[in-house]
Order: C-alpha cells, then sequence, then structure tokens
C-alpha cells in the first residue's frame, strides 16, 4: 500500500510539474537573480533600492517605471565602448555609479525593453556583479512584463543624491584573453567555453572582424537568442522568439555542459554573452566569467590561433564602396 501511495504522489508531482504554465523561476538554482513586476513594484518607493532603465534617454523620457533612473544612453554604451575593458576601468564604473545615486547597500536592478535592449540590461548586471556588488537583478521579461502586469509608467525623470560607491573587484568573473589562448592551444582543458553568436558567425559566413571563425576548442555555439523563451504569433501561426528567460529553455541549451566546471561565454565584443553568463549564473554554474575581449578583439589579431578561419572580403567590400560612391555622384549631379 505504501509502494502505491509513494507512486501516486510521485505521478501527481509529476504531472503537476510539467503542467503548461507550472514551469517558474523556482526551477533556477538562483531565481533571486531575476525579479517579476509584481515584487518590483512593491519596492518603487523604497529608497535602499535602485531601478535602472537600460533603454537611450529618448525612450526613458516617453515613459519609465516609476522612479527608476537612466544613465543617458543605454547602457552598454554608458557601461561600454570600443576600448573600454572591465579589468582597467573600476575606478570609471565607481565615479559613474556614484553619480548615478548607487550605494553598495543598494538592491539594484535593471531593465529593458524587448530584444533590441535586453542585452543593456545583462550588461549592467554583469558588470555590477564584476565589480563585487551582491545585490543586482534583472526585471525578467523588461517593460513588457511591466506592462502586462498593469503596472503604471511615468514621465518624470528621476535622479539620486550622488553616493560613494566603491567596488571589491571579483576577478573571477572576467574572462581574459590570455585564458581563452590557453584553451585554443589545448594547454587548458578544464574550461568550458560558449561562443554565443548566431551559426553563420560561428561558421566564418558572417566577418565581423578581419578574421571569420572561432576559438579552437569552443565547447560550444549556441546563439543567445535560442535561449529565450517563445511563444506563437498570433497573426502569423509561427514561433517568435522573446525576451523572457524560461527555466526549461536555458536548461536544456546548456545541458551538456559541466556546472562544476569554469565557463567563459563569449560573442562579437562581450556583449551578447552577458545574457549568456546571467543564464549561467541562474543556473548555478560554480565558476561562470564573461571574455571580454570577444571575437572583435580575438579576431582581429593575426598571432591568434583561429578554427575555421575565414578572411574578410576586403577586395568585395571595396567594390561596393565603389558603386556606392557612384550612386552618391549621380545623385550629387542632378541636384
Amino acid at each position: 500500500m505504501n509502494i502505491w501511495y509513494k507512486y501516486f504522489v510521485t505521478l501527481t508531482v509529476t504531472i503537476i510539474l510539467s503542467w503548461p504554465g507550472m514551469i517558474n523561476a523556482s526551477e533556477w538554482k538562483n531565481p533571486e537573480l531575476l525579479i517579476d513586476a509584481k515584487t518590483l513594484n512593491k519596492h518603487i518607493n523604497d529608497k535602499n533600492w535602485v531601478v535602472v532603465d537600460c533603454r537611450s534617454l529618448k525612450d526613458y523620457l516617453k515613459g519609465h517605471i516609476p522612479g527608476a533612473i537612466n544613465f543617458g544612453k543605454r547602457c552598454k554604451k554608458a557601461l561600454r565602448d570600443t576600448t573600454s575593458r572591465a579589468h582597467r576601468d573600476a575606478a570609471k564604473y565607481e565615479k559613474l555609479f556614484s553619480n548615478a545615486g548607487i550605494e553598495n547597500s543598494n538592491y539594484v536592478v535593471y531593465y529593458y525593453d524587448g530584444l533590441k535592449t535586453l542585452t543593456d540590461a545583462t550588461v549592467g548586471f554583469w558588470i555590477t556583479e564584476y565589480l563585487g556588488h551582491d545585490k543586482v537583478q534583472v526585471l525578467n521579461g523588461g517593460l513588457d512584463a511591466w506592462r502586462k502586469a498593469g503596472l503604471r509608467l511615468s514621465t518624470k525623470p528621476s535622479m539620486r543624491e550622488k553616493s560613494n560607491f566603491k567596488s571589491k573587484v571579483n576577478y573571477s568573473r572576467y574572462g581574459a584573453t590570455d585564458e581563452v589562448l590557453k584553451i585554443a592551444d589545448g594547454s587548458l582543458k578544464a574550461v568550458q567555453i560558449i561562443d554565443s553568436r548566431t551559426k553563420k558567425e560561428h561558421a566564418g559566413a558572417d566577418i565581423r572582424a578581419i578574421r571569420g571563425g572561432y576559438v579552437p576548442n569552443t565547447t560550444l555555439n549556441i546563439s543567445h537568442l535560442d535561449t529565450l523563451a517563445s511563444k506563437k504569433n498570433p497573426k502569423t501561426g509561427k514561433m517568435q522568439t522573446i525576451a523572457y528567460f524560461d527555466a526549461g529553455v536555458v536548461e536544456k541549451a546548456f545541458s551538456s555542459l559541466d556546472k562544476n566546471k569554469r565557463t567563459l561565454a563569449y560573442c562579437q565584443t562581450g556583449t551578447r554573452s552577458t545574457m549568456t553568463y546571467l543564464q549561467l549564473r541562474l543556473m548555478g554554474f560554480k565558476d561562470p566569467a564573461n571574455w571580454d575581449d570577444s571575437w572583435r578583439i580575438y579576431g582581429s589579431s593575426l598571432r591568434y590561433p583561429v578554427a575555421n578561419e575565414q578572411w574578410f572580403n576586403f577586395a568585395g567590400l571595396n567594390k561596393k564602396l565603389k558603386k556606392l560612391e557612384k550612386k552618391v555622384a549621380k545623385l550629387e549631379a542632378t541636384k
């Protein structure tokens, strides 16, 4: 009788957990890294909470979560540029955070609006964790989730008093090119490396540096967009990617990896891979990191080894530029 009772309970729990809509944040190893709209709404008037709108200032002014601040530009532009590197810019971030009024005691929540600014929020998340701040979250679903929860927006800009933010850099969150080179030459085999770019970029068909291809001994290539939730488009009937983190989708995407091993993520600029970094943290990977240099630096450094190496077609680009110059000249001649 006890055996049948245990079987019944096990079966019932299995059915409940597999029922549509029952998959939720509780499946994450670290669910506290995401926050839902209703929970965030309870804290928008709490002075110890800082909500950061990661969109452009123009979009922020059109309507934002009440009390949210903005860095004056999109987060990935405010926190990074073509020369910026997290490992040498701790003082820069301390100044930026202090000017924004972020204190070490604050809970910091980054939010986005759709796929366009999703990685802006994850850049903010990674940078903040790299600086050693352990009270940082991302609003799952972003502004779309806020709207769907029936919550209001504000057009009134918010500013906080300047603070004195101090970093306690967590160097393990940073993936360095020196470490990647050891993976590439096979001398460092205990580290997993994920290419978060598209299949075309990985294969060298879409070249965005001097060379295309991928880092030798890359463990897994999966586009960051292929790790997000999806839903059926009512107009087309086709499945479309939505900017929402789903534990089941993410776990399936990275099921071949060992959570106990150090794991680096990279993309073209180290931006999309910050989303992968957040997902690794959510799943409970013990030693995840984002490779800051990524392919923009690696693929343009001729001394670095590249798998399936493809060279950028400068001759083809020159032909296109010449054709464009002729078109421009014709248009100017008709003025």
